[in-house]
């Protein structure tokens, strides 16, 4: 059970709308960066969370709930940027810092722009929709909840630094002082998440203890000739530099890290010839080898 309270988590206030500006706000509500994905993903891994201990269903519930309010937020300024809006966006574009501006679609032909602001008009009526910069609607394909607390977290961690990321391009992108304060506070709320969900594992026994992911497989069944090689795969056998990666005490500290440049183990795979009824070329259903071939 939910409970709404009218008001915002945060003050949103636009100083001047810009409907360019309200387009690549779409990408931090419905993009695969977006609020509508970790609020997703933080429920439906707090509803199939199971153990003895509810208190990490809790503050995924807890957090999966913030996000609908950032959601709310987020589509108020994508409202308030569309308030009279221009009939032409050339102005708005050159009002973007021009590198942040071409990444998030401010050198987009103008027709493109154009065509977002048509949709906002007539599928909303000048208001947010479920759905990224480009209108392409929010699929849910990108919502991870494994069941394993552990790697759960793992994924909410780059949920969150995406997220993060998105929300710094977006604040500087845009000299409206209002925004920058509403993306200021979205930004710093990424840095809380990312650091709770790393506590989270740190509080099931810490990194070491919880790798490899799940931990709970019984290791010596697993090849572990393999575990902690890290697999050279250019044909020169060229050395990948050394690094953390590469050499020393793998981090859950059952294993040495080392390289090996690697030839193929097993042979190239042979399939029968294709059946009868299956569509394929006469040719192909014979299992002796096609020796001649004219064009």
């Amino acid at each position: 059970m939910y409970y709404h309270d009218k008001r915002l988590q945060y003050p949103v206030k636009v100083e001047k709308p810009d409907p360019l500006f309200a387009r690549q706000l779409q990408q931090a509500i419905g993009g695969i960066e977006g609020e509508i994905r970790v609020c997703l993903q933080y429920f439906f891994q707090a509803w199939g969370a199971r153990g003895p201990s509810t208190k990490y269903r809790d503050v995924l519930l807890n957090t999966a709930t913030e996000e609908i309010s950032h959601i709310e937020m987020l589509s108020t300024a994508v409202a308030l940027n569309l308030e009279d809006a221009p009939a032409t966006l050339q102005e708005t574009s050159a009002q973007a810092n021009p590198i942040v501006g071409a990444v998030m679609g401010g050198e987009r032909p103008r027709h493109v722009v154009e065509g977002m602001l048509q949709r906002h008009l007539l599928s909303t009526g000048m208001a947010a929709l479920p759905a990224d910069c480009d209108g392409v609607p929010f699929d849910c394909s990108h919502v991870y909840a494994s069941g394993n607390l552990v790697g759960d977290m793992f994924c909410n961690v780059a949920a969150e630094a995406t997220g993060r990321t998105l929300a710094v391009r977006l604040y500087n992108s845009t000299h409206d002082k209002g925004m920058q304060d509403m993306l200021s506070f979205l930004i710093a709320r990424d840095t809380m998440h990312q650091q709770q969900w790393l506590a989270i594992i740190e509080d099931m026994g810490g990194l070491k203890e919880s790798l490899p992911v799940p931990n709970s497989f019984d290791q010596s069944k697993e090849a572990k000739e393999f575990s902690y090689m890290f697999m050279g795969t250019e044909r020169n056998g060229t050395p990948v530099p050394p690094g953390r990666y590469s050499e020393g005490p793998s981090i859950d500290g059952k294993g040495q890290f080392y390289f090996k440049a690697f030839e193929p183990l097993g042979e190239e795979p042979v399939l029968g010839p294709a059946r009868p009824d299956s569509g394929a070329q006469k040719e192909q259903m014979t299992s002796a080898p096609v020796t001649n071939s004219k064009i």
